[in-house]
């Protein structure tokens, strides 16, 4: 009795949980694909503010996913061998580096978003382009990405497979390639979720860096919601999620299944 008691109580819980967090998102995609907002779903369906966001901000949507997939791959490049060469002699030194590349996670976006218009702002040809917003998303991502491979590699005894491979005749090219890369994998796929999904949705950092012409997608989303209809608005987030939603989906498949591979 006292065990059916309590699975009800916790569906009763995680239904509540799951209505607090999707209704408001619901209505608000569903805003979106209403004639009028302020009549409801009986002035009709329609797909005209989803075309408006489109012509409004296309480029916006362009540059956020350029941007994501960009600071994937610098942070991919900088975060894997950073966090193989942590592995590869732990020790005090170690655990003050980690800390260190850690440090972004505990500043305001915002505080370092002033730190590099204050180092790089005078330098105009980068200060308006989309690189300078990349360096933003680096410097805030890249934590994430050495954690996420670290933590595969401290799991596993990765010395003696490198002995194991060298004494096979294998260089440290071919063992980094072979053994290192293999092995990280699920650490690489979960980093690399984690790093597009917080450059698609970074806003402090952007907002502080962008300029007209450098509309990130929530920047455009934050606009739409000042200045626009609140139609255009919705319709702008159901974009956003037509976008991530299956993205994301893909990158968690994909990890799952590189857990499986090396399992």
């Amino acid at each position: 009795m006292l065990k059916s008691k309590t699975k009800i109580l916790q569906l009763f819980v995680t239904l509540t949980a799951c209505a607090f967090l999707f209704v408001p998102m619901i209505l608000s995609l569903l805003a979106g694909v209403t004639s009028n907002y302020f009549k409801g779903v009986s002035s009709g369906l329609t797909l005209k503010w989803v075309f408006k966001v489109w012509e409004l901000y296309a480029d916006s949507i362009f540059l956020s996913m350029g941007l994501a997939f960009a600071c994937l791959i610098v942070t991919l490049i900088i975060g894997l061998p950073a966090a193989y060469g942590l592995a590869r002699h732990p020790g005090w030194l170690s655990r003050l580096l980690e800390e260190f590349i850690s440090l972004p996670l505990a500043i305001p976006g915002l505080a370092i978003a002033l730190a590099l218009l204050q180092l790089y702002g005078s330098l105009k040809g980068f200060r308006i382009s989309w690189t300078f917003i990349l360096v933003g998303h680096v410097l805030y991502t890249l934590p994430f990405m050495v954690r996420s491979i670290l933590a595969v590699l401290a799991s596993m005894d990765l010395k003696t497979l490198e002995e194991g491979a060298a004494s096979l005749g294998a260089s440290s090219w071919q063992r980094f390639r072979d053994i290192v890369v293999p092995n990280a994998m699920p650490g690489i796929l979960a980093g690399a979720l984690t790093v597009v999904t917080l450059s698609i949705g970074e806003f402090n950092i952007t907002w502080m860096l962008h300029t007209p012409y450098l509309k990130t997608l929530p920047v455009g989303l934050a606009d739409s919601y000042a200045s626009m209809r609140l139609e255009i608005a919705s319709a702008y987030t159901l974009v956003f999620f037509i976008l991530i939603v299956p993205l994301l989906m893909a990158m968690q498949w994909a990890s799952a299944r590189a857990q499986r591979i090396t399992l």
